[in-house]
């Protein structure tokens, strides 16, 4: 373990901080939440054994993915690592990691809005057995759920991801004490769904990522790792 560790701690490109420090949601007792990306020195690839495609650690609250995972998530448009991809909150970037935040409008597509509501709506099932087994929800739980959903809806109207609640952080860390009646509550995410479905008509994100930048940036990345000419690597077909 302490061996794939060294991945983070030497070939770590980009790393930052998540939760609710990102989002400008921190109170006094927030945890701080380090994500990263690291890339597995190439030569580790042509073993049997393949590096890891994600490690935890070093430190506590902290998650790093290999390069490749990283790009095929976002590429899926999985929210958690395109949040990570815009967090204002830069602790570490590397020439490679800067490389790799001018993609980020590479992998925003249309695909968000299915991506961001299928995860919200796993969110509201358990929000839901919460009430019905406990009386309430997990009233943290409910706050990020509208986070998310606004922050969605804003994607698919402007193109562009944000992750600081500004002006809404009053009102979000009301109903993270539980300030607010949970049928309020529901009103809002409903309201926040529908905001999104009008949104995603009319979007002007594109109905794919572009895939091909980003495979043609790993290639490179590996290129280098390897120490290969640019001409050792066969092109992509047509």
């Amino acid at each position: 373990m302490t061996e794939a560790l060294d991945l983070v701690r030497d070939h770590t490109i980009y790393s930052c901080v998540m939760g609710s420090r990102a989002f400008g949601l921190a109170t006094d007792g927030s945890d701080t939440d380090r994500r990263g990306v690291y890339v597995a020195p190439t030569p580790m690839f042509w073993r049997f054994e393949k590096p890891p495609t994600h490690l935890d650690g070093p430190a506590e609250e902290q998650f790093s993915w290999e390069l490749e995972r990283f790009c095929e998530l976002a590429l899926r448009a999985n929210p958690n690592i395109l949040e990570c991809l815009h967090s204002p909150l830069v602790e570490h970037v590397t020439d490679t990691g800067r490389e790799l935040l001018a993609l980020r409008g590479a992998f925003l597509s249309r695909q968000v809005h299915a991506t961001f509501t299928g995860y919200a709506m796993g969110q509201r099932r358990k929000l839901d057995a919460d009430v019905r087994l406990h009386g309430a929800p997990r009233w943290k739980h409910a706050m990020h759920l509208l986070r998310l959903l606004t922050s969605c809806r804003d994607l698919l109207r402007t193109g562009r991801l944000t992750l600081d609640v500004g002006e809404d952080r009053e009102g979000l860390l009301a109903v993270k004490r539980g300030e607010v009646a949970w049928a309020e509550v529901e009103i809002r995410m409903a309201r926040l769904g529908a905001e999104a479905e009008e949104a995603a008509a009319r979007t002007p994100l594109p109905a794919a990522p572009d895939r091909a930048r980003v495979e043609d940036f790993l290639v490179g990345v590996r290129r280098a790792s390897a120490g290969a000419p640019a001409s050792g690597v066969p092109e992509r077909p047509e």
